[in-house]
């Protein structure tokens, strides 16, 4: 697990549950061993999805990676 996380941190984060691809997202709030994650960048097939989430997810911190500047 990476604890160099933060909020405002933008990470990659790997698919689950019904989206089918990886995406690109933001952190808005880390809680103990996951953060709530705004969905900025996604897979044209995942938009009802994403929709459906209200371009917001929780993700495990282990299931994410910042993104290299």
């Amino acid at each position: 697990m990476e604890t160099t996380l933060k909020i405002g941190d933008q990470v990659n984060c790997k698919k689950f549950g019904s989206l089918k691809h990886d995406f690109v997202g933001t952190i808005e709030k880390i809680y103990d061993n996951s953060a709530m994650v705004s969905i900025d960048k996604f897979d044209k097939s995942d938009n009802v999805t994403v929709t459906d989430f209200h371009n917001r997810a929780i993700v495990r911190l282990g299931n994410m990676k910042k993104v290299s500047a």
